[in-house]
C-alpha cells in the first residue's frame, strides 16, 4: 500500500481527496500547509505528493524545491484553481513533477496522475 500525502489549505478538498485515496486502497495522510508537512515524519516516507500550489506562508513550489534540494526526490503531482497562472506552471516542472492538474479536475484524472506518480523514475 502506498502513502500518498496531500497538502492543500481548503479543509473540502483535504477531506475530498482523502476519500477518494482511501477509496482506492491507498493510505493518506493530509496537511494544511507546507509547513505542517515538513514538521511530520511523511517527507521522506511518502510516495507521491498531491501539492496545491498557492498556500499561506511557504508555496507549494517553495515545498517542492526544498524537497529537491534536500535529496527527498518525491513525485509531485501540483493541483491549482488559477488555470492562467504561466508563470506558477513554468516555475513547478521539474523531474519530479508528474503532474500540474486544475481545479476542478475529475477523479480519473486525480487517480491517473497518482498511478503515474507511484510508477515514476526520472532518469530511468
Amino acid at each position: 500500500m502506498a502513502l500518498i500525502s496531500v497538502v492543500d489549505d481548503d479543509v473540502w478538498v483535504r477531506e475530498s481527496l482523502d476519500s477518494l485515496i482511501r477509496s482506492v486502497g491507498q493510505e493518506v495522510r493530509v496537511f494544511a500547509s507546507a509547513e505542517e508537512f515538513l514538521n511530520s515524519a511523511h517527507p521522506r516516507k511518502a510516495d507521491c505528493l498531491i501539492l496545491d500550489v498557492r498556500l499561506p506562508g511557504m508555496s507549494g513550489i517553495e515545498l517542492q524545491h526544498y524537497l529537491v534540494a534536500r535529496k527527498c526526490k518525491l513525485p509531485v503531482i501540483f493541483i491549482t484553481a488559477h488555470a492562467s497562472d504561466d508563470h506558477a506552471r513554468s516555475e513547478a516542472a521539474s523531474d519530479w513533477t508528474v503532474a500540474y492538474l486544475t481545479k476542478p479536475f475529475s477523479e480519473e484524472e486525480l487517480l491517473g496522475a497518482v498511478d503515474a506518480a507511484l510508477k515514476w523514475n526520472p532518469g530511468a
